[in-house]
């Protein structure tokens, strides 16, 4: 990265280094001993290619307060484990008490360089001198690698200071400012996964149900990206999600070993024992869970060891995905559904065009729906009238009837009657009420009975308009209209209390995506990521992808299509998009374009 503002051009000096491609059977390329160097900036890193490594150069002799926060700010670019370059820009004593790690702030630009008038540095005076760091703020990530958006202006100072008769810099803040860009080409964004805490949903049929939840993190792309990946794992959860899952690893244990073998069979040795079978094979599940996500082939098994390097369990991959996947609590359904021209509920097949009316009261009868939402098992599914007013819960068999009334709104106005209604994967029932005299979130435990008010305390004057609950049962995506602008909101579902009297709260909300004016449509279409409809301030809507905790710098970009309404996705990202524009429904195949399915329907939903 270089700062703007700095001193006059120089020539100075880099190293890269190209890594070797263990796949290449002609072993290691030679590095090159001649031929033109310059010191590596933020607008040309040579690192296309994963394998290329980039440094920094060292301070040269003469350098200006100017030119030494340049330096330090391109060294701290570089692919050094404990940024050795970027300390020898500072005095000894501020290179002991610098942490780098403490947390990254990230500016749109990089930072600009201001020099306080008056101040030492002209090679004059040796008493220090002061630059400050100037910048518009994207986000910001925490010491636990955690991203969130995070807009306004950046302002810090550097101070510096002869040592040795050379300025080096004297008083800097703890972590990195690095630009959107540079952000982009040194981070990857990986999946760490930890225990849905259910409270009294916990237990089901005298059965502990257990579902792991992807807590999505930034580490470095090119330092030790397997062990950094399993050591942040162990280190716990980010402060949002904790309060809401828990880890089958205690506190202080370790991983002091962690390979891959050529059959890509993950290994991981602990400092300590992992304890019994049961915590061994939660531990293994984690782990497997959490490499396959930054691996390009399929993981087939892990195995936990203890000091000792004894295995203490193994668990395939398969058996990890059998009975932690969060799909597996209520079974992974496989249809898309819609409504169509005549308000019933019919079903398409794989990637089949002919929709089939589903059995039921749903797909037949006088009812008319407006929205629905099937059951992630697809034995029933949840679906308000058309006119807003009732929801209702019907199974989807030939056999079946319509039951009771399970929610009604009493609002006067169609447009403030109940929402789209949303399973999550423990058989919880989700809708909100936008009676303007009495909003509410409501979830009815296995899709009937009482309802449970859900409290959210940092609703404040917003209204909730559309919802989507994660299958871990543990996040929920909100879109909340407040002051004529409707966002997206991501909250933590807390469940406390006993088994007959559950107390649920939705806490902690989070902008997903501040740089949207108005969101008009929201699905999860992946264990941490989103598909948006949404309009940037001036703009027309567009549909993309983002991730949850609000970035969006990894996510593959969609063809454009304009007119959507709503969105619909599954969790298992091989399946197509569905949108609903025009009165009709379009589909979106993986590596294609979007497509009619039929010129008539609406609401158009994946099992969830």
């Amino acid at each position: 990265m270089r700062a703007k503002g700095g001193g006059r051009p120089r020539p100075v000096k880099a190293g890269m280094l190209l890594g070797c491609l263990l796949v290449l059977l002609t072993g290691c390329a030679s590095m090159p001993d001649s031929g033109e160097v310059h010191r590596v900036g933020g607008e040309q890193h040579a690192d296309s290619d994963p394998q290329v490594r980039v440094y920094g150069v060292k301070p040269q002799k003469g350098e200006t307060p100017r030119e030494i926060v340049s330096g330090f700010l391109e060294a701290t670019t570089s692919d050094e484990a404990k940024y050795d370059t970027a300390k020898l820009y500072m005095t000894k004593e501020q290179a002991q008490r610098w942490k780098p790690d403490s947390g990254i702030t990230i500016l749109a630009d990089g930072p600009t360089q201001v020099q306080e008038p008056g101040s030492a540095g002209d090679g004059k005076a040796d008493d220090g001198t002061q630059i400050s760091l100037t910048g518009e703020k994207v986000a910001a990530v925490d010491a636990r690698h955690a991203y969130r958006a995070d807009e306004g202006t950046f302002s810090t100072g550097i101070r510096l200071t002869k040592e040795n008769g050379e300025w080096r810099i004297a008083g800097v803040a703890d972590g990195l400012v690095l630009s959107e860009a540079d952000f982009t080409r040194f981070y990857r964004s990986v999946d760490t996964y930890y225990f849905a805490s259910l409270g009294p949903d916990a237990l089901a049929e005298g059965k502990r149900r257990e579902a792991l939840v992807a807590d999505p993190l930034y580490l470095r792309k090119r330092i030790n990206p397997l062990g950094a990946t399993v050591d942040a794992l162990l280190a716990g959860p980010t402060e949002w999600l904790e309060p809401v899952v828990e880890s089958a690893f205690a506190s202080g244990i370790r991983a002091t070993r962690v390979t891959l073998d050529d059959t890509q069979r993950l290994t991981v040795r602990l400092n300590r024992a992992p304890g019994d079978s049961l915590r061994c094979r939660r531990m293994a599940a984690q782990l497997i869970q959490t490499v396959q996500g930054m691996s390009s082939s399929p993981l087939p098994s892990v195995d936990v060891q203890g000091p000792g390097n004894r295995t203490a369990c193994s668990l395939q991959r398969e058996q990890a995905a059998r009975d932690y996947a969060p799909e597996g609590l209520a079974g992974q359904g496989n249809e898309q559904y819609f409504v169509d021209a005549d308000h019933h509920l019919v079903s398409l097949s794989g990637d089949g065009t002919q929709p089939m009316t589903v059995s039921g009261p749903f797909g037949s009868g006088a009812l008319k729906l407006g929205t629905v939402a099937v059951r992630r098992d697809e034995q029933s599914a949840a679906g308000v009238t058309e006119d807003g007013a009732n929801l209702y819960v019907a199974p989807l068999d030939a056999g079946g009837e319509l039951g009771p009334v399970v929610a009604h709104s009493q609002a006067a106005d169609k447009k403030n009657r109940l929402s789209a209604p949303s399973w999550d994967g423990y058989g919880g029932l989700w809708v909100a009420d936008r009676d303007p005299n009495r909003p509410r979130l409501l979830m009815f435990r296995n899709g009937a009975g009482t309802a449970v008010d859900v409290t959210v305390p940092e609703l404040g004057n917003g209204r909730i308009e559309s919802l989507r609950v994660a299958a871990d049962g543990v996040r929920i995506a909100l879109l909340v209209s407040e002051d004529k602008h409707t966002t997206l909101r991501l909250g933590r579902i807390e469940r406390t209390g006993p088994s007959d009297d559950p107390q649920i709260a939705v806490a902690d909300l989070r902008r997903v995506t501040p740089q949207l004016e108005d969101v008009i449509a929201a699905s999860w279409a992946g264990v941490s990521r989103l598909v948006v409809v949404g309009r940037e301030t001036g703009g027309v809507p567009q549909i993309q992808y983002v991730d949850a905790d609000g970035s969006a710098s990894f996510t593959p970009s969609l063809p454009g299509i304009s007119g959507v309404k709503s969105v619909a996705a599954s969790e298992n990202q091989d399946k197509p998009l569905l949108a609903e524009l025009d009165g009709g429904i379009f589909r979106l195949p993986p590596d294609a374009n979007w497509k009619e399915v039929t010129p008539k329907g609406t609401a158009p939903v994946y099992p969830g």
